[in-house]
């Protein structure tokens, strides 16, 4: 009874996978709205260059996020309930360290889309080296981890 109970408690793994997967169309709702908000503001005239490429930035970074909780999502589906569903051939999972491998690459990139992000309403001054020092410093650390 007890390997039967503990067989089946793989199932409760569906509370995170569905919220999740919950947070990620949230944050790919709001980076729609954002998006046809931008353009709006282009088009009416109402936003500049400068804040226009920053807003697309900024999406771009809720995007990556949407994605990476997706990934997260798909994966430990994959893991704890049913290994049978349809992905492609760059997404199998086979154990956690794919699924933490998918998830560092995502953050790399979210780390590199704030610093982008970061440069592009840059006013001078050392502060965007100290960020850039900074996010090349964890980016180091989660590849040696990563290699590990």
């Amino acid at each position: 009874m007890l390997k039967k109970l503990l067989s089946n408690s793989r199932y409760l793994v569906i509370v995170p996978v569905l919220g999740l997967l919950v947070s990620s169309v949230a944050l790919m709702g709001t980076g729609g709205y954002k998006i046809v908000k931008i353009v709006i503001g282009i088009a009416n005239g109402e936003l500049d260059t400068k804040l226009s490429m920053l807003g697309f930035l900024e999406t771009a970074d809720l995007f990556l996020l949407a994605v990476a909780l997706y990934l997260i999502a798909l994966g430990l589906y994959d893991l704890f309930i049913d290994p049978d569903i349809e992905m492609p051939e760059w997404l199998t999972i086979r154990d956690l360290t794919d699924l933490k491998k998918k998830l560092l690459e995502v953050v790399v990139m979210i780390l590199a889309v704030v610093f982008l992000g970061k440069v592009v309403n840059w006013t001078g001054g050392m502060d965007v080296f100290y960020l850039g020092a900074g996010i090349a410093l964890v980016i180091a650390a989660l590849t040696i981890f990563n290699k590990k």
